[in-house]
């Protein structure tokens, strides 16, 4: 008869001291009283680390899902991983470099591509899949609760994949070319976490944008197309009059490509354009977890 009031982790659970119980022949008992307090109200628009990390094992779930199912019964696999920037490639070099005559100096333009290519890729697949994850996970959001970050958030990780394999055909292109690595090479990995850190910004504030507006589901592929063009991926940003930078640098990709195109391969950076597109990356993703959090508290009704 003595029953214990339990409660699952993740709700906001108050944990209340022994209270004196009188039990059914006998005169009086202890147990422990655990009540349950839901509050929509207390999710705030701070992000908690505690409560990501306490539900790593569904992250991790989530992410290894996803990474199956995209290359499952396909019969190129993770060919299709390498065709995809090769088959761009080919394209730029004939469209740009054969046709416009794109200068990219003494480096080699696939070169030049690839490392614009490697961060347009990445950016681009955590914008596209974190961007639906809401919708496309409605049934398990409707039913379970959990913190809705971890599915945009697993969206990044299952991106590293193509991020890796595309890098792997950049160094490959270097090697091909005999280009040597510039001594900033130092500093790929501090890029690798600003593109992380903007494309998950970026992708939550499309996840719960998604959920309150529908029409997000047909814009965002519509802002991959021409994104691939407004960002210096198959052209260098000079090519870009110096009177329209402000308005070009507002982009994070921009500054990032050129951080990336700089740590590794020396070309030229403009340190101010590059600080305004960092300064917009930070307030994207800061914002974005203000949104979501305040977007999570009516998710389940609405998506």
């Amino acid at each position: 008869m003595n029953k214990w009031d339990t409660s699952y982790p993740f709700f906001h659970g108050r944990l209340y001291p022994l209270k004196k119980t009188i039990f059914a022949g006998n005169n009086s008992g202890y147990m422990l009283s655990r009540k349950t307090v839901i509050d929509s109200n207390r999710a705030g628009s701070h992000v908690s680390i505690r409560e990501l990390y306490r539900y790593r094992d569904l992250f991790i779930t989530l992410a290894y899902r996803d990474f199956k199912v995209r290359y499952a019964q396909t019969f190129l696999g993770f060919l299709w991983a390498i065709l995809q920037p090769l088959v761009t490639l080919l394209i730029f070099i004939v469209v740009f470099q054969r046709a416009i005559k794109i200068e990219t100096g003494n480096i080699p333009y696939p070169v030049y591509v690839l490392a614009g290519m490697t961060i347009w890729s990445y950016f681009s697949f955590v914008m596209v899949q974190a961007g639906q994850s809401i919708i496309s996970a409605q049934q398990m959001v409707q039913k379970i609760f959990f913190p809705r970050l971890v599915i945009p958030v697993s969206k990044a990780v299952v991106g590293l994949v193509d991020f890796l394999i595309s890098l792997m055909l950049l160094f490959l292109a270097m090697w091909y070319y005999h280009y040597i690595p510039a001594a900033h090479a130092v500093f790929i990995p501090l890029v690798v976490v600003l593109l992380i850190m903007f494309s998950l910004g970026i992708g939550i504030w499309l996840s719960a944008l998604t959920v309150r507006f529908r029409d997000f589901q047909h814009i965002i592929p519509f802002v991959v197309q021409i994104g691939l063009y407004a960002t210096p991926v198959a052209y260098p940003s000079s090519v870009i009059p110096e009177k329209y930078h402000l308005i070009y640098y507002l982009n994070p990709v921009t500054g990032i490509v050129d951080i990336f195109r700089w740590s590794l391969l020396g070309t030229e950076m403009n340190r101010f354009y590059v600080c305004i597109s960092m300064s917009v990356a930070v307030l994207i993703l800061l914002t974005s977890f203000w949104y979501f959090r305040k977007t999570e508290r009516v998710m389940a009704d609405i998506v």
